[in-house]
């Protein structure tokens, strides 16, 4: 993987900066000016792609960037600016939760029955194009290619139930130790079958902002303890939300043709999500937060982040193609 073409100044000083050494001082001061100005930090290319950059450096970093430059001070405090931007933005899309004494994964049933997000799996199943739906997997490809990582990142900040519950959820997302059952992996070969790119990072550059905002959101929960709680909230939410909208996909899959062969990365969520449930919000959130009550707002934040993200990718790709658009920033190819 070689680093994103840019998208603004910011991204542009970045990449200048990593391909020569060490982020330069005048860089940093971009960012924090580029925080500041920023008026919809969760759509703006520039910030997120700098942002992911930033954090790919935790991952499997980048080819034409020394390894070194993971912990550069300069670059730590970059990614602190535009963090604390983020973080800011999702506090107001999410609103406020108070806790109740309800048993925490009553709280987060309470909070997903109460989401009115657009369903993009619907559209999916009964709509959906080969052109929408290889654009879908375009912005997915940008998770779903580390699927599994960003949350992995928590389980050395967990201790006790929470922190067996979390690996054996995780365990699954790396199929149970077999490589080529690995959701990443799973999901790379429905985008082979689609005639994407599923080589790691290759499609970054068509990919629009928001699939960078959701992984982003995940990396800054997984990589901070601060949020390790954030980070949980986040995973039960995914893993209590996914089994009928995976149902859904794995129809509008075969609904133009497709076999158990590409369909495999929806069955398998199907079942698996559907026993994750209850581990990730009873084992795991119910372990943590009765251990501590005090982190149950920031399980209910992380939960509401998953679902208002969610909701943020599907009204944009929804948007775009009524519009007659693309989706992706490649507008040579229309999914409309």
């Amino acid at each position: 993987m070689r680093l994103p073409e840019p998208r603004g100044p910011l991204s542009a000083a970045l990449r200048d900066d990593l391909l020569a050494g060490p982020v330069s001082p005048g860089t940093v001061d971009l960012a924090a000016r580029t925080a500041e100005a920023t008026a919809d930090p969760l759509h703006d290319d520039d910030l997120q792609l700098a942002l992911a950059v930033c954090y790919e450096l935790h991952y499997r970093g980048f080819d034409d960037v020394d390894d070194a430059l993971e912990w550069d001070p300069a670059l730590l405090t970059l990614r602190a600016h535009l963090e604390r931007r983020h973080t800011a933005a999702l506090q107001e899309l999410t609103g406020t939760r108070t806790p109740t004494d309800e048993p925490i994964d009553v709280q987060l049933t309470a909070l997903i029955a109460a989401d009115d997000g657009p369903s993009l799996s619907r559209h999916m199943a009964r709509h959906g194009t080969p052109e929408q739906w290889r654009e879908y997997l375009t912005l997915r490809s940008v998770y779903h290619l580390k699927e599994g990582d960003p949350h992995t990142f928590a389980i050395p900040r967990l201790h006790g139930r929470a922190k067996a519950a979390m690996v054996e959820i995780q365990a699954d997302e790396y199929g149970g130790g077999t490589p080529g059952r690995m959701h990443s992996e799973l999901f790379a070969g429905m985008m082979t079958d689609l005639g994407l790119d599923a080589t790691y990072g290759a499609l970054w550059d068509d990919a629009p902002a928001v699939a960078f905002t959701s992984v982003n959101t995940m990396s800054l929960f997984g990589l901070h303890r601060r949020w390790r709680a954030a980070a949980l909230g986040h995973l039960a939410c995914v893993e209590m939300t996914s089994s009928e909208p995976s149902r859904r996909y794995s129809a509008g899959l075969r609904r133009l043709g497709h076999d158990e062969s590409t369909t495999v990365f929806y069955d398998e969520h199907v079942e698996a999500d559907a026993v994750h449930e209850q581990i990730a919000s009873v084992d795991m959130c119910g372990s943590l937060v009765s251990e501590d009550p005090a982190l149950a707002a920031d399980v209910l934040f992380g939960a509401a982040c998953s679902l208002a993200l969610d909701g943020l990718a599907a009204r944009y790709l929804l948007g775009e193609w009524e519009a007659g658009r693309s989706a992706l920033r490649d507008t040579a190819a229309l999914a409309a």
